[in-house]
């Protein structure tokens, strides 16, 4: 697994209708703050803060396409050839990183084919580098110098 240490950020929260919702900084929007929400705004905050990932190469819950499926990713991160590069998988905190989160971004994946792959919870991560069609495990996430 991958030690995360998240950043403190000054998350903007609200109340409306009687829903929680969290400011989305890189979709500039509201967003209806679900446990899964609060581990991507967390992750997405580290990607850019700690990591360094530039925040206009990532691209945060879009429709993809898996045969007549329409799905979303959580997190797709561009490298500066505007090329997908590393894709995340978010999981709400109390939910396992088993085989089926693994195979959930492995099936996307197919359609959005990256380098690297990522799942999380917010408690644990685990990423993967793709070589020669077989996974790696990483012990760190890759720097980005694309």
């Amino acid at each position: 697994m991958i030690r995360i240490e998240y950043p403190s950020w000054p998350y903007r929260i609200k109340k409306e209708e009687g829903k929680e919702l969290i400011f989305d900084e890189l979709r500039r929007q509201w967003i209806r703050l679900t446990p899964e929400e609060w581990v991507r705004q967390n992750f997405l905050q580290y990607l850019v803060q700690t990591m360094r990932y530039p925040a206009s190469l990532i691209a945060v819950e879009r429709e993809l396409k898996l045969g007549e499926l329409k799905k979303r990713f959580d997190i797709l991160v561009y490298n500066r050839q505007h090329q997908p590069w590393l894709m995340v998988e978010c999981k709400a905190m109390e939910v396992q990183l088993d085989q089926s989160v693994l195979e959930q971004v492995l099936r996307y994946n197919i359609a959005v084919p990256v380098p690297y792959l990522v799942i999380t919870n917010g408690h644990y991560c685990a990423g993967f580098e793709k070589q020669e069609q077989q996974l790696q495990q990483m012990e760190m996430l890759p720097s980005f110098i694309n």
